[in-house]
């Protein structure tokens, strides 16, 4: 049996990857974002179509799935608009990754595939969008299940909760139980890596490399403490935001991780010190462009830039954060399979 699937929202292909590896073939991803081509088809022997999904036409997609007996139509729709993040949460629906959603389930009406993922953050399930979404797949007859799990309990190490909904025209659907009962650590995930320092690069992998720091913020993490806050700095460093009632409670922005947790939950900022607990537990600097892949749980030999090319940590960190990891992936690939009676 021929099982195929398309990957909206595809970004560099977290969940290509980890669906791939629970062995599902995704024929084809699309993504508005063209700096994703490379990773994304070098890394998953893949078909990248560079285009809006709102200018993708169902009839390519039904292509694209065209002689596979099971076809499925999976993706990511930008969390932007939906995260805790979002500062101006009145006018959410103004944001212009809003409307995606309906442009997913547009494509489930009209192609009608066998099975429907789609991941998002967990304040999603909150918002009218998601009901409308949840409506259309109730109408079309699909089974539907959905749940905000802890991406821990699956061998991601961070704290990231996600939401995750399945749905399947042939019975009902959900995903696994947890896998793992003893958490991965960012001990058991960057340990070994070569020691670099702010502003540093390593010769040998490339994206291996830190951003510098200032002479003040490089005072700040000497002071910082694995696991602890700006609390713990003397008081001629401390922020005047973080003295003020309004800032008194981000704890974790310019925090170290510890060895023996897991880690915050990865963003596109993660190479920046001062955005959250992002600075390396015991080097005096914030992650790499590796390490933060690493955490994403992205395989070391995951190609993000061609070799000719310069390596924009900018743009690859947004490249990394804003992917689902794919060991999420690969969970959601082999709920699937298991579905499917398909070991």
């Amino acid at each position: 049996m021929a099982v195929g699937a398309v990957d909206i929202f595809c970004g560099v292909g977290g969940l290509t990857c980890g669906l791939q590896k629970a062995g599902l073939k995704v024929a084809a991803g699309i993504d508005s974002d063209l700096s994703c081509d490379y990773a994304f088809s070098y890394n998953n022997n893949s078909l990248f179509i560079g285009s809006s999904i709102e200018r993708v036409t169902s009839r390519e997609v039904i292509r694209l799935l065209k002689g596979y007996d099971i076809k499925i139509l999976v993706g990511c729709a930008p969390c932007q608009p939906f995260s805790k993040y979002q500062k101006n949460k009145q006018k959410r629906s103004d944001h212009k990754d809003w409307r995606l959603l309906y442009e997913f389930a547009r494509m489930v009406r009209d192609v009608k595939p066998d099975i429907v993922s789609m991941e998002n953050v967990p304040q999603l399930k909150n918002e009218q969008v998601f009901t409308d979404f949840l409506k259309t797949l109730t109408d079309e007859h699909y089974f539907v299940d959905y749940r905000v799990v802890q991406s821990a309990d699956y061998g991601v190490p961070q704290m990231r909760r996600r939401l995750i909904l399945l749905a399947s025209k042939k019975k009902p659907i959900r995903i696994i139980g947890k896998t793992h009962d003893k958490y991965k650590t960012v001990r058991d995930v960057i340990f070994g890596l070569p020691k670099i320092g702010a502003g540093e690069d390593n010769h040998t992998d490339r994206l291996h490399v830190a951003y510098g720091l200032s002479e003040k913020n490089l005072e700040r993490i000497k002071h910082s403490k694995p696991g602890g806050s700006w609390r713990d700095w003397p008081e001629n460093l401390i922020l005047d935001c973080h003295k003020k009632k309004s800032g008194n409670t981000y704890q974790s922005v310019y925090g170290r991780l510890s060895w023996d947790k897991i880690s915050s939950t990865i963003t596109t900022q993660f190479t920046c010190y001062g955005t959250g607990r992002f600075g390396h537990p015991e080097q005096d600097r914030a992650l790499t462009l590796r390490e933060g892949a690493l955490l994403q749980t992205f395989p070391i030999s995951y190609s993000f830039v061609p070799e000719n090319k310069e390596v924009v940590k900018k743009v690859i960190a947004r490249h990394i954060g804003n992917a689902l990891p794919p060991r999420l992936g690969e969970v959601i690939g082999i709920s699937i399979l298991k579905h499917l009676n398909i070991n």
